[in-house]
């Protein structure tokens, strides 16, 4: 690709851009939310034509007019958010559109066959060709997707994000599949915000910064702070502020607690000015935790007891209790996409936005404009949809909406999935402040626990980490006491 240009009106979303894969190699595409990964990648799998600029395959000009086009010359891009039929089967998923017919029947047996082949290059041998795709796992299913670029027999595989909804085997399988397929020639393009996935599956990465390429290089000799540098286009010298918190009382007790199948038993205390993290393998029940705490999920046995409070509680009560949560999905459970910034941010806080139980308009802006310039926001207005923003600044409004409530414990789950490092380092700062407090403004110290799967994260952010393994919460320790091989070893029950 070269000289790239592309234009949204007056937004200017590549500048001319270079990239070039060569075939087996595995590229690493990376660079913050908006910096025109997403934009350059429609255009490769023809979902936007250039402005300007050239694409050649195997030394050959290549303008897809259209996806379709894309996808028969060899190109296949794999989306995060999966595009698989789920009523289909797997075998109709992997080889749709291009059925083996005759006069226009659709040959079943040789459909079979070469699902089976195509299933069995990505690992797949056992999995039933029949099966629904509703029926397999999330790992499952992005294996499918694999499959049916295999069944294309493509020349270029473009991955976006794709281990952000995976568990760690899962991630092994899929690296291991990649490697492989670079081995038989095929270029693969990976995206990723997971700077360690990067140095450990790549060949070379390219950064893209505000719609330019700014550098390519050799993944195994270029650091992880120096791709960060290139990606925000300054120095991170501490992605992690490390202040200390001053904790005081317990604000939130859980004692014992059992939901109706996680989690199992979990006893935790969290004070007034530290963040508690809880570490753990996707599926062990950590989400089951939060959600219970917040009164989302039915509790069987135990208590959480907020102040003098332990009786019975769902999400309204606890917002009157100053308790919030960011959910882990905020595109289906975080958000109203539909809605402004103003509506999403002030939407659990009415009072004061007009007389009586009217709001107006303009004081919900002003109201919302005070997070969006603290934390900041990056939009054009705080009438501006949610859905027009990237994924680090739609966690930033989440966030903001729990603010704006004044709550004084904050609930999040997995607060950074899926932004970019600049954004992340963001809301690390913001986390870390809220922690605080400031005397200054009189603004006391929250009390903040937080549920992720990235460790660095957890170790660079908590007071202390508390690990989720089966259903079951471990004592928390402080954070000095942990290092990445321990969290892992509790979470999968060898210690």
């Amino acid at each position: 690709m070269r000289g790239i240009a592309k234009r949204f009106g007056a937004t200017l979303a590549l500048k001319g851009v270079n990239l070039t894969v060569m075939p087996g190699e595995i590229m690493a595409l990376v660079g913050e939310n908006g910096a025109g990964k997403s934009t350059l990648m429609k255009v490769l799998s023809g979902a936007h034509s250039p402005d300007s600029g050239e694409l050649l395959l195997d030394g050959e000009n290549f303008t897809p007019s259209n996806p379709l086009h894309a996808r028969n010359s060899g190109v296949a891009m794999i989306y995060q958010e999966l595009s698989l039929a789920p009523h289909l089967s797997v075998m109709e998923n992997i080889l749709l559109g291009i059925e083996p017919s005759r006069y226009g029947i659709v040959r079943w047996k040789a459909m079979r066959t070469k699902a089976v082949e195509a299933l069995s290059a990505v690992g797949l041998d056992r999995i039933d060709p029949k099966l629904t795709v509703k029926q397999l796992s999330i790992g499952q299913q992005q294996l499918v997707e694999i499959a049916r670029a295999v069944a294309l027999e493509c020349r270029v595989l473009v991955l976006d994000e794709p281990t952000s909804s995976l568990a760690a085997k899962d991630i092994e399988n899929l690296f291991q599949l990649v490697k492989t397929l670079s081995s038989k020639g095929i270029a693969v393009i990976y995206i990723s915000h997971f700077l360690e996935e990067v140095k450990s599956i790549s060949d070379r990465f390219t950064v893209l910064r505000d719609g330019e390429s700014v550098e390519s290089g050799v993944t195994e000799t270029t650091s992880e702070e120096s791709i960060i540098s290139l990606m925000v286009g300054r120095n991170v010298d501490d992605l992690y502020p490390r202040n200390n918190h001053s904790a005081s009382d317990v604000v939130l007790e859980v004692t014992q607690l059992s939901g109706l199948l996680k989690p199992k038993s979990a006893s935790l205390q969290l004070r007034r000015g530290e963040v508690l993290g809880i570490a753990g393998l996707i599926g062990a029940g950590r989400t089951e935790l939060l959600e219970a705490i917040f009164g989302l999920e039915p509790i069987t046995n135990g208590e959480v007891k907020i102040g003098a409070y332990s009786g019975a509680a769902d999400p309204a009560l606890r917002w009157s209790q100053k308790v919030g949560m960011v959910s882990e999905d905020r595109k289906t459970q975080g958000l109203a996409l539909g809605l402004s910034i103003a509506d999403n941010i002030t939407l659990p806080n009415l009072n004061g936005l007009g007389p009586g139980r009217m709001v107006l308009p303009a004081r919900q802006a002003t109201a919302s404009h005070r997070w969006i310039e603290e934390i900041p926001i990056k939009c054009q207005s705080a009438r501006q949809p949610v859905s027009d923003l990237s994924g680090g600044n739609q966690q930033k409004v989440a966030i903001a909406r729990l603010l704006h409530a004044e709550v004084d414990i904050l609930l999040l789950d997995e607060p950074t999935r899926g932004i970019d490092v600049g954004s992340k380092a963001q809301i690390y700062k913001l986390i870390d402040s809220l922690a605080r407090g400031n005397a200054a403004t009189h603004q006391e110290p929250k009390a903040i626990l937080i549920v992720s799967s990235y460790l660095p994260e957890l170790l660079g952010t908590c007071d202390r980490i508390a690990v989720m393994s089966r259903g079951y919460l471990s004592e928390a320790r402080p954070v000095s006491d942990w290092d990445e091989h321990q969290l892992m070893a509790v979470a999968i029950g060898q210690e």
